[in-house]
């Protein structure tokens, strides 16, 4: 099945094999592919291939460079640094707007996906990862909507970086899957006070706690970038 719960397409089943090979590390950073080359290691035509291909780019897995075909996206230490500091202030700035503007049901939703997050939060399986991975996208995502700021929303998407967030939580050691699931729900009740310095203060402390794991794991995962 694809993730929104439509009968999955060869397109679908690409994506699905192709990402999970990079976060597997089968398919290392820095690695050169071709269209062609990933059609046949799949078995597919090319036309699905390159559907796979559309949103592996545009969710950073993959980067296009002119002359070099594609290659497998390697983050340098620098860029995860530039993209988590950018991620501290704007998701900061919509937490302290969430808890001035949430509806009562936004909150419910942050309450219901911080639960999700915990009961997840020894995940172990891809399926484990790929469900605490779309609740924890969830939940980010209600705060922007909450935040009733469009603007904000539009360039916190351009700098988020999926590979880089799927990559950082297979980073996690249980102690770290318990400590974030708890941020989580530190957030939705700052947000749920109607205090705007708890909130973007719970915020801060959850973006900074993600940035110092894939500092340090990723020093020590040469061959898989945070």
């Amino acid at each position: 099945m694809a993730e929104d719960g439509r009968p999955a397409s060869a397109a679908d089943s690409a994506y699905v094999t192709l990402r999970g090979d990079i976060l597997s590390g089968d398919l290392p950073a820095d690695e050169r592919l071709t269209e062609l080359g990933l059609a046949e290691r799949l078995g597919l035509s090319r036309t699905p291939v390159r559907e796979a291909i559309k949103r592996l780019l545009i969710e950073g897995f993959l980067t296009r460079a002119t002359g070099e075909g594609l290659r497998v996206t390697a983050l340098q230490p620098d860029e995860v640094e530039q993209i988590f500091r950018i991620r501290l202030m704007l998701e900061s700035y919509g937490a302290r707007r969430a808890a001035e503007f949430a509806t009562e049901t936004e909150i419910a939703e942050l309450f219901r996906l911080a639960e999700e997050i915990s009961a997840r939060s020894q995940a172990r399986s891809d399926a484990d990862y790929d469900a605490m991975t779309e609740a924890n996208a969830a939940f980010h995502r209600t705060i922007m909507q909450a935040a009733r700021s469009p603007r904000l929303g539009s360039m916190l998407s351009l700098a988020v970086n999926l590979g880089l967030v799927l990559r950082t939580y297979r980073m996690y050691s249980p102690q770290d899957m318990t400590r974030q699931a708890r941020h989580h729900h530190d957030i939705a009740e700052a947000i749920a006070a109607r205090d705007p310095e708890w909130a973007e203060a719970a915020m801060s402390h959850h973006v900074l706690a993600a940035a110092a794991i894939a500092r340090a794991r990723g020093a020590k995962a040469c061959d898989l970038p945070v």
